[in-house]
């Protein structure tokens, strides 16, 4: 073990201040080091500084000495604030393709699949196959292959359980949920939560938002926030209008001019508003139209505050440094005139690779349409009521099946048997697929597009894939993509190797409750793709390391441009055993997940690592 004094040098060259990329930014930064010398005074000064602590596989590099002027500057490197912007020229489109006993098949390739847009068959350009678990297994290996390197550095891997794996996002539609409906289906999640690996995290959020929990593997706090939930709907009280117009029959009568279900309201209302002796009838239509406009705005009131609650839930998870998986728990609701916003969280589910899961919290259900004893009517409902409700009971549906199919995800409907619901809902599929592709001559009209994907074999298999997408009204610019791929990599567990960067993490304790965190990334200088500049080998590289809780909450993160500026010369001999690049982290004891990105502009390619670190 070094001394603290000792501790404090070596890491001296990469202290860095903490800085939060949070809300859309990062502010940088990470600090650069040569293992022969840092970027910054003792270059500038022609000095030799002391090397950081030893890398493995890495040899000591000879220092490099730029001159001062700024345009002959071989490296240099600067701070840059970046705001990201979503990107939806990539259309990626997530699969899962089952055989006729309902297991995942994974053996499949990309010239297995076609994928056709309004009827045209498109190009995949992007096609991974995943399998939930393997990504953090091979980032667990990879630190523990990496401890022990140096018997002078305290260095060690996380151990199984202690880094999460997978995040579970349970949602409550507490808004639309009956109270006996919510009574079993808490039972259900509060043996399921007993049932949750050491490895997941799960959290609880509700549509109304009055009752939540971050994401946590503490089981007391889990079954505490359960025990919460209760029914709260927006609108709707005790006091019954005589005319009962829900908001599935609204959107029929104003949105859809549907005849009968006009005439349906306007015989319910004539049965409804009181009359006089001797007086004649009143006139139902005023009754009607003003019932159904109220039903509408209240309806889709709910299913606004509903589609925002689910689409930050998307954003929360996306963050978060595992498999996603979001479980919507609910007795479904209906979204007339917003398929733009629902499919728009289906877009954003896609590219942040979370798996939107339901479970119809109505079991094995049946339609009343005389109604019940929580829910008796104040008359005799019209002819052609109980068709309404019927299929108001139906559509309620759709939109679960819709976000379950689109994102790779499992609907589970039709049964009582919610232990086996939470179990099928929860649960990830063995292997799916996700393809992507860019859509030729595409219009910034915001029109939807229908997507078709296919097998090419006619094998006996089912496939599950989004129905679509709606094409965005403008399109970020390559800078703006580039940040977005950035975040995107930042907050994901995807490992990508398309640069020669290699990753190692070192700890130093200074004392029993404080430590400083180093993160190392070892850059192949001479495999990185250069334009030449009046002589000079170009290429700019933007780092960002970030640290997560083992809980998987961000806790910091630091972003450099480094600017490549090159000599033939430099390039070939001063820099042949590569570049090191240094990320210093004040921190507290405990379990944490490193992931580095490093990314191009000439090659325009990303590598992407994970590591784990405990710090006893």
């Amino acid at each position: 073990m070094r001394s603290s004094a000792e501790a404090k040098q070596a890491v001296a060259c990469g202290g860095v201040p903490k800085s939060s990329f949070m809300a859309g930014s990062i502010v940088s930064c990470l600090m650069v080091c040569l293992l022969g010398s840092c970027l910054g005074s003792a270059v500038a000064q022609g000095q030799d500084s002391s090397p950081p602590a030893a890398v493995p596989n890495t040899a000591p590099q000879p220092e490099i000495k730029p001159e001062i002027n700024q345009n002959t500057l071989e490296v240099a490197s600067h701070d840059a604030p970046t705001t990201f912007k979503v990107n939806v020229k990539l259309v990626v489109v997530r699969a899962v393709v089952r055989d006729a006993q309902g297991h995942a098949v994974g053996n499949l390739h990309k010239e297995d699949f076609q994928v056709f847009d309004k009827g045209k068959p498109q190009t995949i350009t992007q096609f991974e196959v995943e399998q939930p678990g393997a990504m953090a297994a091979r980032a667990r290996q990879k630190a523990v292959e990496n401890s022990g390197a140096d018997a002078n550095i305290d260095k060690t891997s996380a151990p199984p359980g202690s880094v999460p794996e997978r995040f579970i996002a349970y949602l409550f539609d507490d808004i639309h949920i009956e109270f006996g409906d919510l009574s079993q289906v808490r039972s259900a999640a509060e043996r399921h939560f007993a049932t949750l690996r050491p490895t997941d995290r799960a959290a609880i959020f509700t549509t109304s938002g009055q009752v939540t929990l971050d994401y946590t593997d503490d089981r007391t706090k889990l079954h505490e926030t359960l025990i919460r939930l209760q029914p709260r709907p927006i609108t709707g009280g005790i006091i019954k209008e005589c005319l009962d117009i829900s908001y599935y029959q609204a959107d029929l009568i104003i949105n859809q001019n549907d005849f009968q279900a006009r005439a349906v309201a306007l015989q319910e209302a004539a049965q409804c508003i009181p009359t006089l002796p001797g007086m004649p009838a009143p006139n139902p239509i005023p009754l009607v139209n003003a019932t159904s406009a109220r039903a509408l705005e209240t309806g889709e009131h709910e299913t606004r505050i509903s589609l925002g609650v689910l689409n930050n839930a998307v954003q929360n998870i996306s963050r978060m440094p595992g498999q996603r998986t979001i479980v919507v728990i609910s007795p479904g609701f209906i979204a007339p005139q917003l398929q733009y916003e629902y499919n728009a969280i289906i877009d954003r589910a896609l590219r942040s690779q979370v798996v939107i899961n339901a479970l119809d919290a109505r079991g094995l259900f049946t339609v009343m349409p005389f109604g019940d004893i929580s829910r008796p009517p104040v008359r005799p409902p019209a002819g052609g009521k109980g068709l309404i409700e019927f299929a108001a009971a139906s559509a309620q549906a759709d939109l679960l099946s819709v976000l379950a199919n689109s994102t790779g995800g499992v609907f589970f409907q039709h049964s009582n048997d919610y232990d086996e619901g939470f179990h099928r809902v929860a649960e990830t599929p063995e292997y799916s697929y996700v393809l992507a592709f860019a859509p030729q001559n595409l219009k910034l009209d915001g029109s939807f597009h229908s997507l078709k994907v296919t097998l090419r074999s006619a094998s006996k298999l089912s496939l599950q894939a989004r129905r679509g997408y709606y094409a965005p009204k403008n399109f970020a610019s390559p800078e703006e993509q580039a940040k977005q791929e950035i975040e995107d990599a930042t907050f994901s567990q995807d490992e990508m190797h398309n640069l020669p960067v290699n990753l190692h993490t070192q700890f130093f304790k200074a004392g029993d409750e404080d430590a400083k965190l180093v993160v190392l990334a070892h850059v192949d200088v001479k495999h990185l793709r250069f334009r030449k500049v009046e002589g000079r080998n170009d290429n700019t590289l933007t780092c960002v390391s970030a640290l997560f809780s083992r809980n998987g909450n961000f806790l910091q993160g630091m972003e450099k441009i480094v600017t490549l500026h090159l000599k033939d010369e430099t390039l070939e001999h001063k820099l042949a055993a590569g570049l090191t690049l240094k990320t210093s982290f004040d921190v507290k004891p405990g379990s944490y997940l490193v992931r580095l990105v490093v990314r191009d502009a000439e090659g325009q390619t990303m590598s992407a690592e994970n590591g784990t670190v405990e710090i006893r």
